[in-house]
């Protein structure tokens, strides 16, 4: 344990007072205040409007601004700042020959590997929470909304969410720094991946969908077919973590929101009267817990599996000079 927390120890220094994440914090965080306060200028322009919804404080973080709200950014490059943490994590050290000189000490190889993916997580952790705060306090000098409690409770499962989500990433740059020598050919594959699961995956399932089910909007085509078409284009697009990430936190920060699926948005007629007259009022936050807790599963599991074959690849890879 003691092995840890000085790799860890050392790996935060490093991180907080590089160039790296100084410029890549001060990014997001532009973008993201200028997001909210397109969305905050929106809610103070409508009053009347803002004080009949009832968790008003929330759409500083899900309401668009010129192109998408902060959760959608973060859903989109949030990645980012994992890939940035960790893709040179190990092959760095071997290539200025300090890996050698570390495991040398009386420090155990999986204190190295645990240690690096610590300091990341917690840097990332540091870097959303005041994102986070920064736009509460915007939110409530700028606009005026106070949160309540519920609001409060959903920021923070938002928070732990984002946090596991962009660790995933952070699991997979190390991943490729240990499996790569070569630390642009690491950064390659990492963002290479990204692309292909967080854009190509969406693409791929409406590809899939229609080939299953053919579906022609010009022509007449039956409403069983429609809704299969839809469910198939669903299932296969849950293989992107940004769309897992997406879905789950949609429900979070919008409590009005009652189902991760789309489909239910296509049913006419009757059935869609029953379902708006049932479920008019906004779920509470447990509720909200359950409906997400698959695909809060489903990224937990992802990120752990990420981490245990970089560890184990790590632990079993030789060490040269």
């Amino acid at each position: 344990m003691q092995g840890v927390f000085a790799v860890f120890k050392k790996e935060v220094c490093d991180h907080f007072s590089s160039y790296r994440f100084v410029i890549l914090f001060a990014l997001i965080a532009m973008v993201s205040f200028i997001t909210s306060y397109m969305a905050g200028m929106h809610m103070k322009g409508d009053l009347e409007e803002l004080s009949s919804i009832k968790y008003p404080f929330l759409l500083l973080f899900s309401a668009p601004g010129a192109l998408f709200s902060m959760v959608q950014f973060v859903a989109f490059f949030g990645p980012l700042i994992g890939l940035v943490l960790g893709f040179d994590a190990i092959n760095r050290e071997r290539a200025d020959g300090t890996l050698i000189k570390l495991v040398s000490q009386p420090i155990y190889r999986d204190a190295v590997i645990n240690g690096k993916f610590l300091a990341g997580v917690l840097t990332i952790g540091v870097m959303l929470l005041s994102i986070l705060l920064v736009i509460a306090g915007f939110g409530l000098a700028f606009v005026g909304v106070v949160p309540t409690v519920a609001e409060m409770w959903r920021l923070l499962i938002y928070l732990v969410i984002s946090i596991f989500y962009i660790s995933l990433w952070l699991g997979v740059s190390i991943l490729f720094s240990i499996s790569f020598r070569s630390i642009a050919t690491s950064a390659l594959a990492s963002v290479a991946l990204w692309i292909f699961l967080s854009f190509f995956v969406s693409l791929g399932a409406d590809v899939l969908a229609n080939t299953v089910v053919p579906v022609d909007p010009q022509k007449q085509t039956r409403p069983d077919l429609i809704l299969k078409n839809a469910r198939i284009k669903e299932r296969a697009a849950l293989f992107s973590p940004m769309v897992l990430y997406s879905q789950a936190t949609e429900i979070i920060v919008d409590p009005m929101r009652k189902s991760t699926s789309d489909i239910s948005m296509m049913l006419r007629g009757p059935m869609e009267q029953l379902l708006s007259s049932r479920f008019q009022n906004p779920l509470s936050v447990g509720q909200s817990i359950v409906v997400v807790l698959p695909h809060l599963t489903a990224l937990i599991a992802i990120t752990l599996i990420c981490f245990a074959i970089s560890y184990i690849m790590f632990i079993r890879q030789e060490i040269r000079t």
